[in-house]
């Protein structure tokens, strides 16, 4: 290999270096601002404003599901994932920020909740239910953070390819002998994802939601400029036109037939998949990202500029995935496969377009907008958990006067510890789609979507009610998952197949686990004993 192709990785990892410690830098500064109390921590004192509650907010929705995970989806299935996804997120996210972040925060604020099982015991004046659904939130996670952290190693291997031949050397498995030129040489995937992890958890221990908050922000400010610089320069490297538009159009016309449309994909797969996009109803950290807003008006900006936002990440992402597929691919350097070297690793489409699309010092600076994405998500999902775990579990154990405010964040920061190291280490296992992975862990929380809005919506959900929506929520997703995992196309095209006479149409799984849980907890909730009449006051006071 020659000297030049060997050190092609180095200006990319030397600018990765750069803002890992930048964000390192941000991190311990946050800390300097750090009140000590239990509240700062958790919610940065409530203090945040509009435009920072915007960036955060967005920052933890647009994951590397968004972006790496989008690419690779599109690589596979063609044009038809934006439509499956994107542009229904857009509507939907916005309208739960409006119908349910807004009312959550009120309610939240009146009753000194920060997480959603504090607010769930309180409405429905169970502690069953808690305890229920802290295990089911933690599991459920789990895998959204393995989506980052799986993530965050493929990109930093793939875009420092060529680094170091000799101490990171990549046979090409089940090939005719050689190395993968695609990876090369690069920082291995669990090294990457392990400095990852270390530089997220550096930030969150000290930081807390304030220095979440603004490294979110910095983070998103980070990927979204630096998503449209690479759609523009991918465009005109592959397309090699004159004018932007008419790469545009050329590149349009190398991706064969299939992946321009969705004709591969029936109607009621394409429309059940606007179910998925519900699961941001229940995410527990961006619960607590709302209880950080100043006030009610604060939510007015995201609701507005969320589904423009959306567009402006997800449109670059999921064309260069369909180029990826066309005829003006490069032949050479070969894309990245997986262990067998027949398959495409889609997961490392977009990293490798950026590494070989570029050049070494913009492709650096590309890198860095990547993991900002698949970070801004990380932390806020790492320092949920560990709130979770002291607001639910300690405090609930032995009462919230029990421990100082020092001894409640020491108690968040070692869970948040031991959630990092779980994650890592089953980071290290073959996970061969991140979409995938993604779909089913939006699934599971869109398979509690009814019972936040019945707990904010309907006086009559009972106690009963919401634990056999519980239940059946996890029951149909654990059936249906396992089902998935022994479908000969796998868990990414299993569906369900509803048979209405001679007609036979597909559905995603999720249709069937939104069912189960609002069919159990209403069918339970009317059977059962109500609510205490001071408990529907509390929060249905222009119903009492």
């Amino acid at each position: 290999m020659m000297i030049a192709e060997m050190q092609n990785g180095v200006p990319q990892f030397i600018i990765i270096l750069v803002y890992l410690s930048l964000l390192l830098a941000l991190g311990l500064f946050s800390s300097r601002l750090f009140k000590g109390t239990k509240e700062d921590y958790q919610v940065a004192s409530h203090s945040i404003g509009p435009f920072l509650l915007l960036m955060s907010m967005f920052g933890t929705t647009m994951t590397a599901f968004a972006l790496v995970g989008s690419s690779g989806e599109a690589f596979r299935e063609g044009i038809g994932v934006y439509g499956m996804l994107a542009s229904s997120s857009g509507i939907i996210h916005s309208l739960c920020f409006f119908l349910i972040g807004v009312k959550v925060w009120r309610f939240a604020r009146a009753h000194n909740y920060t997480t959603q099982i504090e607010f769930f015991r309180d409405r429905l004046n169970n502690n069953l239910v808690g305890w229920l659904l802290f295990p089911i939130l933690v599991g459920m996670i789990i895998p959204y953070l393995l989506v980052g952290v799986i993530s965050a190693g493929g990109v930093v291997q793939a875009l420092t390819a060529g680094l170091a031949p000799e101490m990171f050397p990549v046979p090409l498995e089940g090939g005719p002998g050689g190395v993968d030129p695609a990876v090369h040489g690069g920082i291995p995937a669990w090294l990457g994802s392990l400095t990852i992890c270390t530089v997220v958890l550096v930030y969150v221990f000290f930081g807390g939601m304030r220095g979440t908050t603004w490294a979110n922000t910095f983070q998103t400010l980070v990927f979204m400029i630096l998503g449209v610089v690479t759609f523009f320069v991918i465009a005109n490297k592959l397309g090699k036109q004159d004018s932007f538009f008419e790469n545009l159009r050329v590149l349009g016309e190398s991706i064969p037939e299939e992946g321009k449309t969705r004709a591969e994909m029936s109607k009621t797969k394409f429309f059940t998949y606007l179910m998925i996009p519900l699961s941001v109803g229940m995410f527990p950290h961006l619960f607590q990202h709302w209880m950080t807003a100043k006030k009610a008006s604060t939510f007015k900006l995201s609701v507005v500029c969320h589904p423009l936002f959306i567009m402006i990440v997800w449109v670059p992402c999921v064309l260069v995935g369909v180029w990826a597929t066309g005829e003006l691919m490069p032949a050479k350097p070969p894309l990245p496969r997986l262990p067998g070297g027949d398959i495409v690793d889609a997961n490392k489409v977009l990293p490798f377009l950026v590494k070989t699309q570029t050049a070494p010092i913009l492709g650096g600076f590309l890198a860095a907008g990547i993991l900002a994405a698949i970070m801004s998500s990380l932390d806020s999902q790492f320092l949920c958990i560990g709130t979770m775990f002291n607001n639910d579990v300690v405090n609930h154990t032995f009462g919230k006067d029990r421990f100082s405010d020092k001894q409640q964040v020491l108690f968040t920061r070692l869970f948040i510890v031991a959630i990092v190291a779980i994650t890592y280490l089953l980071s290290l296992g073959n996970v061969r789609s991140v979409f995938a992975l993604g779909v089913w862990c939006f699934s599971g929380f869109s398979a509690l979507f009814p019972l936040v809005v019945a707990a904010l919506y309907w006086r009559g959900l009972t106690a009963m009610g919401a634990i056999a929506g519980i239940l059946a929520a996890i029951s149909s997703w654990s059936y249906l998952f396992y089902q998935g995992t022994l479908d000969p196309q796998g868990l990414s095209k299993y569906v369900l197949r509803l048979s209405i006479g001679e007609e036979s149409y597909e559905v995603m799984p999720v249709v069937a686990m939104v069912f189960s849980t609002l069919i159990a907890m209403v069918v339970v909730s009317l059977v059962t004993p109500k609510p205490p009449q001071e408990t529907l006051a509390k929060f249905f006071p222009d119903q009492a």
